[in-house]
């Protein structure tokens, strides 16, 4: 969340060089991704958007897509507007992206209803992951757990070695593939040296996440570098039905880690 969001704001200055963005976190911890480790860091989620609404911010974005989804089926959307209510309370409101709720809005935005993907975490936890996509009506084809349950060495895995590990994957009827299932594990850089080699169009959840973020900004979700899914064809798409209920205001800045 807090290298490749901003990396992506970054090369958003190519197409639209008047634009700038400050960048603000604020930490849930969590060391090993676990299930006891991911609850209590969830729990610490309301704290961040209070911090996070002290400097009013324009739109917070939640970075962990595993904590949501292991919550329960449908969370990120209990989650979105939970955090939402924080900042109202504290006179600053914004919109909440998930990069839960990112990533099955993304998926659904590129039509992609049948999907491959790789995440770093546990297999059971990735089970997670397939059963949460599942029943938000994608279909995931095939899967890889790099079952990696450290954090930082996560955060550590070469971004390199995704497109082979996709390659590797039954991708031939998905409709899109997921290089990283996790803002944590980097892959920013390898997402369209992915779409050559795949054939499909590729997303992760930090593209997504950037994405629904400049959209809850009512700024055209465009950036380079990024792939299929900020490329253009779908920057002016709109946001869910929660979003809009809300009301919440646009600008710049973004938010928790």
């Amino acid at each position: 969340m807090e290298t490749e969001v901003p990396a992506i704001l970054r090369a958003r200055q190519a197409v639209a060089p008047d634009e700038r963005f400050t960048f603000h976190s604020s930490r849930m911890r969590m060391t090993h991704v676990t299930p006891e480790q991911l609850r209590a860091m969830d729990a610490d989620s309301d704290r961040c958007a209070a911090e996070l609404s002290d400097a009013r911010v324009d739109v917070l974005g939640y970075a962990c897509l595993v904590a949501i989804m292991s919550m329960g089926l449908g969370y990120h959307r209990t989650s979105e507007q939970r955090l939402y209510a924080r900042t109202a309370e504290n006179g600053a409101p914004a919109p909440v992206v998930t990069s839960a709720g990112a990533l099955v809005h993304g998926l659904h935005t590129i039509g992609a209803r049948r999907i491959a993907l790789l995440a770093p975490y546990m297999r059971p936890l990735t089970r997670t992951v397939v059963d949460y996509l599942t029943h938000e009506g994608i279909e995931v084809l095939d899967y890889e757990a790099l079952e990696i349950p450290d954090n930082l060495d996560v955060a550590a895995h070469d971004p390199a070695r995704l497109p082979g590990l996709a390659r590797a994957l039954e991708y031939t009827d998905a409709d899109a593939v997921v290089l990283s299932a996790c803002v944590q594990m980097p892959s920013l850089g390898a997402i369209e040296e992915a779409e050559q080699l795949l054939g499909k169009p590729v997303v992760s959840a930090a593209v997504c996440t950037a994405h629904q973020m400049l959209r809850a900004l009512d700024l055209d979700a465009v950036a380079p570098g990024a792939g299929h899914l900020l490329s253009g064809p779908y920057a002016r798409t709109p946001l869910p039905g929660a979003f809009r209920e809300t009301g919440a205001g646009t600008g710049t800045g973004t938010g928790t880690d």
